[in-house]
């Protein structure tokens, strides 16, 4: 009977403990959420269970390329805790990540050897100053330590994020305009855009803009913005700089229609019911990811990692030969490097609206545990990020990436042929790929990141643009009222909403080793020919003309339309056995090239976009194509400055750089919430198979498949 009470009691307890657990840490309540164990914490807004925690927590690198751990980040935070420069006062930590071996010691590691030493780069910044270091967890010290005075400080954090929205809370000149809009101070929802660059005015301090929204009657508060006020906070003084308040006469859009959750949707979708759908693998995934990080499919090999500034990176990607059966390097890092989205507003709110996503707020800090069955299919395999908050500790952000395999009905090879010429041959193959995945929410945006590998070798790079708006608040309920429609810097996209013209640029970081590091880069022109009288009944034709660039200014490339080109990453001392050199070659897709001025600020900071193609010559220090220190920065640290050396890059270790973009003009049906628009390009082989390496690939038979019906087709 005691036993019984007992255990009543035990089980009432524990209900009472679930209950103020959900009270006080709701699924939805912001900040963190903090644990005890071994200083790790975990973001509540991210389902992240306690095993996932733990496991992380033990977790023993098992290749070069690995994330630091947190055992491996909490010792670098005591490290530093000790460090002369930081023994009074601990910096705020901006980024601390593996500090990656030398790519040739990384090129020559195998399983079961000794690892190169363990080092992690830090990003912190204390009294004013950033302080770039570099810390040694075998010898357990600072091995390099340089502190930045130049333009530029590191990407935000969510303290910095924090500070500057209760600097404007309290600030009663701010409150004072927000209730004279009719607004509760209680439904005030307030973002930080980044300030940018736009001369000596704003040098020598960091600032951050913050604007208001009002979330009455929607979570959807993108779009009732409180047009006009924009608060400019000294983040290190902790006080506002400057307060730019002339909208009120403009009214705050209406909340009616702009929830996009499904659950207050009060209508259904005028079209024809879809039954569920799904790709079933009644024998489970075909992938494996081994050792954590070390992805494995049909015939590829890739090491994958999350980043808190990248979002994901693929490393040491290996493609096996169709001939031999021998693995060969195609890939050794890629991941997106910057992110430039500017508006098109020249208004004192708007004209600095000109965000470095990437440097500014990181793809991997704004990545949310991905939806299941939506954002990823069944069998998919989720890879958590282990991230460092603001103060040195490690914090978990769970299923940030997903890996699937994918069909939808696409088609690898075919060919069909007519039984008149005495042959009757139907032959396909289904074209299955596998996905990595990531979806990173940069405020009112989110961008679907895709790395697709295709059996035949080819790999698709592809980023799809979701979510809201940023729209600007006007007068104007209909285009009938507008005298000049040509001077608003957006369509009406509903009433007294504005969706200002703006654009997406999105460039990756491509280290191709095409068969080992020395590479040349090579631009395939098709050249029109014109024949010779009584040479034939045509008048031209098309040739294809190879140029091996020699130096970093000929590998600079604008595309063209009416100059049609192939883009070759070739390795010169590895022959084909028709003596054609291996390569890959990027393969364009949509994209869009910036209008900017070329001495606008925006463009300045952002001179990467100049060119759709770049090629430098390796050099482990420049992955960020706008810079290592983009937050404010002037554009002295980029790309483009990089390329300015004009480095020798023939047949050498050779990065590739490729930037994509968007020209979005809003419209109606942008309107609450984005039907994603994507774009994507390809790195193809280009005589990197001796022919078709899927041409052995099996087709699908009938009895391979389950065979599923609805009952009433029995």
């Amino acid at each position: 009977m005691e036993t019984a009470s007992c255990l009543r009691f035990c089980v009432l307890l524990f209900i009472v403990l679930i209950f103020f657990a959900r009270y006080w840490y709701p699924p939805n309540k912001p900040g963190f959420l903090w644990s005890s164990y071994n200083n790790a914490r975990i973001h509540p807004n991210l389902a992240c269970v306690l095993e996932t925690q733990i496991s992380k927590l033990n977790e023993t690198p098992l290749h070069p390329l690995d994330p630091l751990t947190a055992q491996e980040i909490n010792k670098v935070r005591a490290i530093l805790s000790t460090y002369a420069p930081f023994s009074k006062s601990f910096p705020q930590i901006h980024s601390l990540s593996l500090d990656e071996p030398e790519k040739s010691r990384v090129m020559d590691w195998k399983m079961g050897d000794a690892f190169p030493p363990r080092k992690a780069s830090v990003i912190a910044f204390l009294d004013g100053e950033t302080h770039v270091l570099t810390v040694d967890l075998d010898l357990g010290r600072v091995t390099s330590y340089v502190t930045n005075r130049s333009s530029g400080y590191p990407m935000l954090s969510m303290d910095d994020i924090a500070v500057a929205s209760q600097v404007t809370r309290s600030n009663q000149e701010v409150n004072k305009s927000i209730m004279a809009r009719g607004v509760d101070f209680s439904n005030v929802a307030c973002i930080t855009p980044s300030p940018g660059w736009f001369g000596p005015e704003e040098e020598d301090r960091r600032v951050v803009k913050v604007q208001c929204f009002s979330s009455q009657g929607t979570p959807n508060f993108y779009m009732r913005p409180i047009e006009g006020l924009t608060v400019t906070v000294d983040l290190d003084k902790r006080e506002v700089v400057k307060i730019s308040d002339n909208g009120r006469g403009i009214p705050i859009p209406k909340g009616t229609n702009t929830d996009y959750r499904f659950t207050a949707q009060e209508m259904p979708p005028e079209m024809e019911p879809i039954g569920p759908i799904s790709m079933e693998q009644p024998e489970g995934p075909s992938f494996r990811i081994e050792d954590g990080h070390m992805v494995k499919w049909a015939n590829w090999v890739f090491h994958l990692k999350p980043d808190q500034r990248a979002g994901l990176v693929i490393s040491r990607a290996m493609v096996r030969d169709s001939e031999s059966g021998g693995l060969r390097s195609v890939m050794y890092k890629g991941f997106a490097s910057e992110l430039f989205v500017p508006y098109m507003d020249p208004d004192e709110a708007w004209y600095f609206k000109t965000f470095m996503d990437e440097g500014e707020f990181g793809l991997g800090a704004t990545t949310m545990s991905l939806v299941p069955l939506n954002d990823c299919p069944r069998h998919s395999h989720y890879m958590d990020g282990l991230f460092v908050s603001a103060d040195g500790r490690p914090y978990v952000q769970p299923n940030m990436i997903c890996v699937f395999e994918r069909y939808a009905g696409d088609v690898s090879w075919r060919h069909s042929e007519n039984p008149v010429n005495g042959f009757e041959i139907r032959e396909a193959r289904p074209k299955v790929t596998l996905v990595v995945r990531s979806v990173a929410t940069v405020g009112n945006y989110d961008y679907i990141f895709d790395w697709e590998f295709q059996t035949d070798g080819l790999i698709r790079i592809k980023v799809g643009l979701s979510g809201m708006l940023m729209v600007k608040g006007t007068s104007y309920e209909n285009v009938n009222q507008v005298p000049n429609e040509y001077e608003m810097t957006g369509p009406l996209v509903s009433e007294n909403v504005i969706g200002v013209v703006h654009d997406h640029y999105i460039t990756f970081h491509l280290d191709m080793d095409i068969d080992g590091s020395n590479n040349s880069f090579a631009k395939v022109n098709l050249v029109k020919e014109k024949t010779v009288p009584g040479q034939s009944p045509r008048k031209s034709y098309l040739k294809a003309k190879r140029n091996v660039a020699k130096t970093e200014d000929d590998a600079r490339i604008k595309l063209k339309l009416y100059d049609p080109s192939e883009f070759h990453v070739v390795n010169p001392s590895q022959r084909s056995r028709l003596g054609n050199p291996t390569g890959y070659k990027v393969v364009p897709g949509a994209t869009a090239a910036s209008l900017l001025d070329l001495q606008d600020p925006p463009q300045l900071r952002s001179a990467f976009t100049n060119n759709q193609i770049w090629v430098t010559l390796y050099n482990r220090s420049e992955y960020w194509a706008g810079g290592l220190l983009t937050y404010q920065s002037k554009g002295e640290d980029t790309l483009a400055v990089w390329s300015e050396r004009n480095r020798p890059i023939e047949n050498k270790d050779i990065v590739l750089w490729y930037t994509m973009g968007f020209h979005h003009i809003p419209c109606q049906e942008d309107y609450p919430i984005m039907p994603t628009v994507s774009s994507s390009f390809d790195l193809k082989p280009v005589n990197f198979f001796a022919s078709n390496p899927i041409l052995r690939a099996m087709p699908n038979f009938e009895k391979d498949l389950p065979v599923c019906r609805p009952a009433s087709s029995y």
